[in-house]
């Protein structure tokens, strides 16, 4: 793990973004930590450091467009485009029902390759969702880069369908950081690893 992934882990613990107990994924399952990504924006020299390492972990890949996914990746996605010049489009939840109506958000055409940005995968669900939208538009896609793989199948699956996910840390990397630095309980540190193996079974 690189120095760079260890400060942002730490800005992660330190600004409470990643918390313990009973949380409802989005995927349904019921898991015992939450990484909070939402509350970066508040905090823009975090947000820089995500982007940067985002840029970093990209360069070998050819794309034409970003685009991050609603919500909590849209804030990420803008600071990459501001770092890496390269320009941004995005999918919205719903098609608009007034103005241009558009469902894809920004300047493009078809035939271009479209890199994804998200903050984080667990399952792969959200994911699909907007492949198959830009697809159906023309877009080509072909890898995904998120902050943080929750190692719970979501990279599996999508290497299963054809697209590459490139991450910058696992969940289970910051587990072993917060308990070197003695921020987690043995309790919450062992009920996280189960869930985690378990995941993986």
């Amino acid at each position: 793990m690189t120095l760079n992934n260890i400060e942002i882990i730490d800005s992660l613990v330190s600004i409470g973004a990643v918390k313990f107990g009973e949380f409802i994924l989005k995927s349904g399952v019921k898991s015992p930590i939450y990484i909070d990504l939402r509350i970066t924006i508040s905090f823009p020299k975090l947000l820089n450091q995500i982007a940067d390492a985002l840029v970093k972990l990209s360069a070998d890949l050819t794309f034409d467009k970003i685009a991050g996914i609603p919500y909590t990746a849209l804030p990420i996605a803008t600071a990459f485009s501001l770092l890496s010049g390269k320009p941004m489009i995005y999918s919205r939840k719903e098609k608009k029902a007034y103005g241009t109506s558009n469902q894809i958000e920004g300047i493009w055409k078809p035939g271009e390759t479209v890199l994804i940005i998200d903050d984080l995968i667990t399952n792969g669900e959200s994911k699909f969702e907007t492949f198959s939208l830009f697809e159906k538009a023309g877009l080509i896609i072909k890898d995904t880069i998120v902050l943080i793989d929750r190692k719970q199948g979501g990279s599996e699956r999508l290497e299963k369908e054809g697209y590459r996910l490139f991450s910058i840390i696992s969940i289970s990397e910051i587990l072993e950081r917060m308990k070197e630095t003695n921020q987690i309980s043995e309790f919450d540190y062992n009920k996280v690893k189960q869930f985690l193996l378990a995941a993986n079974v």
